[in-house]
């Protein structure tokens, strides 16, 4: 990212040096004592003005380059990553559709299938999901554990799916695409609706969190987990991801967020990206390929 820095500094220095330049020319204008001064160095400040908007010039042609090169390297680096294994996105509350593009052109590059998308419906109708897990002649439970039982069933159908999985699929999910079972990675994105009240939050927290137990709890091998979100995703559900266990991608709209994200399906750890909350742009591209999947490689 050294070139990025680089471009936005001599940006900043032309601002800077264009500025100066107007001050003293208006300084110029309005007195004839400093004017010799002035135009002296008015004319050193053009000087450097037209080497920072030359070092501009060449900064946006290393950049251009730069890219050129991360897009004919990228396949390479991804390739076969992730032959034959299924993968599911799993959205907490509002899915775009420019984000299920970008992960489906990384899953997708690397040799994997998408074969589920879930949206979750936040917040959750709590009745509904009561219903799915209350067996006849049952006592009634209270509403949150209620909740949250059913929120770690569609967690664990989602993966491996079972004869319940309609059921709680149309009690938890506001739109559902795909097949369930089967799944070796699941790509988490976060969007919840904003000023819920008190118990609609309470009862979102119980549907997240038991989802994301529910998966954590197939296995062995464990099912991959990641975490996802684009550059621009204002709030930022990174520490969330990182306080369920979960790698992170902070810049899944970038081709090194695509990239990350496969290493991190194939096992990788950490929070990968460009926010304040990264570890680091990308994780070891050295790692051995299909790390992390065990006995749940298939041809």
């Amino acid at each position: 990212m050294g070139y990025s820095a680089r471009y936005h500094a001599a940006s900043l220095a032309a601002v800077f040096i264009a500025l100066a330049v107007g001050i003293l020319i208006g300084v110029g204008f309005g007195s004839d004592l400093v004017s010799g001064t002035a135009e002296d160095l008015e004319r050193s400040l053009e000087e450097d003005l037209g080497e920072a908007r030359q070092q501009i010039d060449e900064l946006e042609l290393e950049l251009v380059d730069e890219r050129r090169f991360g897009e004919a390297v990228a396949p390479a680096v991804v390739e076969d990553r992730l032959r034959g294994r299924e993968v599911a996105i799993v959205a907490l509350g509002e899915l775009e559709p420019e984000i299920t593009d970008d992960i489906r052109a990384a899953v997708e590059s690397a040799g994997a299938n998408l074969e589920e998308i879930a949206v979750v419906r936040e917040p959750p109708d709590t009745g509904a999901a009561a219903a799915t897990v209350r067996e006849q002649g049952q006592r009634i439970e209270p509403r949150g554990a209620a909740l949250t039982r059913a929120a770690q069933r569609v967690g664990r159908a989602l993966v491996r799916g079972g004869e319940r999985f309609a059921g709680l699929r149309g009690a938890l999910f506001g739109r559902y695409s795909g097949e369930p079972g089967d799944i070796d990675g699941v790509v988490v994105v976060r969007r919840r609706p904003e000023d819920l009240s008190a118990r609609a939050a309470a009862d979102t927290d119980r549907v997240e969190e038991g989802i994301l137990e529910g998966i954590a709890s197939v296995g062995p091998p464990p099912v991959r987990v990641v975490g996802v979100e684009r550059t621009d995703s204002d709030p930022s559900s990174i520490e969330f991801f990182s306080d369920h266990g979960a790698a992170s991608v902070d810049n899944v709209d970038q081709l090194p967020g695509r990239v990350a994200l496969v290493y991190a399906l194939g096992g990788a750890e950490g929070a990968f990206g460009v926010k304040e909350t990264a570890d680091a742009l990308l994780p070891d591209l050295l790692a051995p390929a299909n790390l992390g999947f065990g006995a749940r490689a298939r041809d």
